[in-house]
């Protein structure tokens, strides 16, 4: 650094005693941050990435595009003609596509995290240090990847590796070469590290070369972590200009004049006819933000123009082309918003001075976050030019807490240029073949449930405006003398007495820490064996509201947000395909957990294993694993539980209103085709009655007090042999065969499946298991209200049975004598 000038890593430095040895120049390009995130301390702040710090956009590019130029030297012009580039998402894909401009006839492509509708993935691989890891990649064209020359990789820094081998290990998979070339501004790996990536080219048999810009080490003393989360945790807020007030400057459009058919970047992939094109383009449209500048007579000196997460190289090369435009008038700037939390210090010795925090406006797959903008606050730039793709010029961008708002109240006038998303062309290669057309997006409250819109997508169609209730008898008559199924009709939602309404609120205050048990228990099961990340899919809808209490848990106790997607599965009918095909285009499917309340005598646990294997066979589609994660499971049915003990859920004793107002779903071909999502109603008008949100609190509101407990369990889980028994698969044939009904789907065994024969059909008995007590007062209180016998016996592995009417008609007896009422 030179005399007088602070480098802007000196108090991380100071505070933590991270330095970084090695090439001189280490320094003029990093500077250091701290991390919001509990799995790295430390960040890389790279002066010439053109991400988190502004930069003339000459010098961003021109790092890029030399790292390229130095591949094509590696490789040689015969070599270089064959390559093809790839970048990372989000903070190298402007880094990426720069680099192929650099090598001058590749073609580029960048990972996404941005699943496209009606896109097909053609793989996918894990960031492990970072908030955010899944990574798509979505070519228009599938055979992008397939070639058999170098693929050069491209990333802002190496610090481990890892991701260069999680991304080498699932390509070469697929698309098998014999050379790579790895491209990052700065090589940070210890020497363990390049030992590790020298080990794993010699077993891959493939030569793997490196360009970087500088070559060092990060020295990061013990206990760093730690240190580091106290620091955050000391500082947070201090410098965060997120809460200023906005519109104090103005904000106007720019209409860009992008061409037509151009790809906004490179999650497509982009061609060096693209890149003709847009060079073509570019002056034109800095002229047009040029003139859009000089409008105001006012004058501008210092211009940003800021990008939008992934979406880097356009506004860049924007970026570059106005400088040109505007010459000796004004110094032209570039960076990018980020989803990358970071702490903000106002000081000379900190890369990151100040924060614009606002809602995400792209409705990404995993729900509403907050993203960022850093170093634009405080930058003195008289005016912003934020560039987004027409995906992402939504109502959030224009919100009041918005960014153009955030930005407005930093800056004498804001310009919105806006490029129209490119998606692949109908009937490309990655959407023909046998994909169905695009799905839309899920459902979320308050326009769908009264659930908060993060808490959980439902991957549904609203049937809201239909009629689609029935009486209980007449629909018990209809199934079960084969003119319907149970789910082309619903029932008429249950509306509970005052007495029952009592029985609910005092069954959750006795059972909402053993709930609270069990969720933390199957929650840090699942995410010890299962998946660090999983996406929870819960089976709507008695699924739904634990899949929210296992999100929250995760929240808690890890500071994890996970995706969490509600979707239909029907007995006899299979889960919904449309939703699987969504699920996979969104995310890897080996991580999606299914989720469930309760096992009954283990028919849904069955129905989603063979389903499952029919959506493999017939999509081709591989990774979805049918091991349903449940609160309790008495059936013995699955590995991953929070209990095997047959215990009163009070989610359980209602229906909708505890359920996010959402009816069952349904499944009827004239409402339903084959590639639309299965439905189900909002019952907006039971707001009044509406408990879902109370049940979550009340449990989250005993997750500390059960902590210890859940730790305990989960290391007993651990140790457990926890196999399947099926013990209640072969209980319910017995009960079956003693009671003369010779139909296992009219057992319903325990409290959850007793509870719905209550509420939806028409029971014949129930069966308690002697000495059975307080969990069991709201079954004996809808058994007296509907005239139903409740019998005790004895050997009944679950709490209680119950017993559907067998070869039901209206005015039928049953086996007692006793006539069977409808509700």
């Amino acid at each position: 650094m030179g005399d007088g000038v602070v480098w802007s890593g000196q108090w991380v430095a100071d505070r933590l005693g991270v330095g970084l040895a090695g090439d001189p120049a280490l320094p003029e390009l990093l500077g250091l941050a701290l991390r919001r995130n509990p799995k790295r301390a430390h960040l890389l702040v790279s002066n010439v990435l053109g991400k988190h710090v502004p930069q003339r956009p000459s010098a961003v590019y021109g790092a890029g595009a030399g790292l390229g130029r130095r591949v094509r030297e590696l490789l040689g012009d015969a070599d270089a003609a064959r390559a093809v580039v790839l970048g990372y998402a989000e903070t190298a894909t402007g880094l990426g596509h720069s680099a192929a401009d650099g090598l001058a006839l590749a073609p580029y492509l960048h990972s996404t995290r941005r699943p496209v509708a009606g896109t097909v993935p053609v793989g996918g691989f894990e960031e492990e240090h970072s908030h955010a890891t899944s990574h798509l990649l979505l070519p228009e064209d599938p055979e992008l990847l397939g070639g058999d020359g170098p693929l050069v990789i491209v990333d802002d820094e190496f610090s481990t590796g890892r991701t260069v081998l999680n991304t080498i290990a699932a390509l070469h998979a697929r698309y098998p070469r014999d050379r790579y070339v790895i491209v990052a501004l700065v090589d940070m790996r210890s020497p363990a590290d390049r030992a590790r990536l020298a080990d794993f080219a010699a077993d891959l048999g493939a030569r793997i070369d490196l360009v970087a810009l500088a070559t060092g080490t990060v020295r990061l003393p013990e206990g760093v972590l730690e240190r580091g989360r106290e620091l955050v945790a000391e500082y947070e807020g201090m410098a965060d200009t997120a809460g200023a007030p906005p519109g104090l400057g103005e904000v106007r459009r720019v209409e860009l004049g992008w061409p037509e058919g151009l790809p906004d970047g490179g999650r497509h992939g982009f061609t060096p006819r693209h890149r003709e094109t847009l060079d073509a383009a570019l002056p034109g449209m800095a002229a047009r933000i040029a003139g859009a500048l000089d409008e105001t007579g006012t004058g501008v000196r210092r211009v940003l123009v800021l990008g939008f997460e992934e979406l880097m190289y356009a506004p860049l090369r924007i970026a570059d082309a106005l400088d040109a435009a505007l010459g000796e008038r004004a110094e032209v700037y570039s960076s990018t918003t980020t989803r990358s939390p970071v702490l903000a210090v106002d000081d000379p010795g900190y890369a990151i001075r100040t924060r614009l925090a606002f809602p995400a406006h792209d409705a990404p797959a995993d729900g509403p976050g907050e993203r960022y903008a850093y170093n634009v606050a405080g930058g003195g730039f008289d005016a912003v030019v934020a560039v987004v793709d027409s995906a992402a010029d939504t109502p959030e961008l224009h919100a009041p807490d918005g960014l153009l708002a955030r930005l407005s109240a930093h800056t004498g006038q804001v310009l919105l240029a806006v490029i129209p998303s490119y998606r692949p062309a109908a009937g490309s290669p990655s959407q023909s073949g046998s994909q169905a057309p695009p799905a839309p997006e899920p459902l979320r409250g308050p326009q769908f449930s009264s659930y908060a819109p993060d808490e959980v997508g439902w991957l549904l169609q609203d049937l809201s405006a239909v009629a689609l209730e029935a009486p209980t008898e007449e629909r018990e008559e209809a199934v079960q003398n084969g003119g319907a199924h149970y789910a082309e009709s619903l029932p008429v939602e249950y509306q509970p007495s005052a007495a029952y309404q009592e029985l609910f609120r005092s069954a959750l205050a006795a059972s909402a820490a053993r709930i609270a048990r069990a969720v933390g228990a199957v929650t840090e099961t699942l995410l010890a064996e299962r998946s660090p990340r999983p996406v929870l899919v819960s089976l709507a809808r008695a699924g739904t509201p634990v899949g929210v209490l296992m999100r929250r848990w995760a929240r808690h106790a890890h500071g994890l947000e996970l995706p969490h997607y509600a979707i239909s599965i029907v007995r006899g009918r299979g889960i919904d395909a449309t939703a699987l095909r969504w699920l996979a285009a969104h995310h890897d499917p080996s991580d999606v957990v299914f989720v469930d309340g309760w096992t009954g005598k283990g028919a849904i646990t069955r129905e989603l294993a063979d389903a499952l294997r029919e959506f493999e066979d017939q999509t081709g589609c591989v990774g979805f694993n049918p091991r349903i994660a449940v609160l309790a499971d008495p059936g013995g049915c699955v590995d991953t539980y929070g209990t095997r003990d047959d215990f009163l859920i009070p989610s359980a004793c209602l229906n909708s209103t505890v359920s996010g107002l959402i009816s069952r779903t349904v499944l009827r071909a004239d409402l339903v085709g084959p590639d639309d999502f299965h439905g189900a109603k909002f019952y907006r008008e039971l707001a009044g009655s509406d408990v879902s949100r109370h049940f979550l609190d009340a449990v989250e509101a005993r997750f500390e007090e059960v902590a210890e407990q859940v730790a305990a369990d989960a290391k007993e889980l651990a140790a457990a042999d926890r196999t399947p028994t099926w013990a209640g698969w072969a209980a319910v044939e017995r009960i079956s065969e003693e009671y003369g009904i010779h139909d296992v789907n009219l057992v319903k065994p325990g409290v959850g499946e007793t509870t719905r024969v209550l509420l939806r059909r028409v029971p014949w008995k129930i069966l308690a298991r002697r000495g059975a007590g307080a969990d069991l007062a709201h079954v004996r209180l809808l058994a007296e209200q509907r005239g139903v016998p409740l019998e005790e016996v004895d050997d009944l592995p679950y709490s209680c049975v119950g017993l559907i009417h067998p070869r039901y008609t209206r005015g039928a007896t049953g086996a007692d004598g006793r006539a069977v009422t409808a509700l």
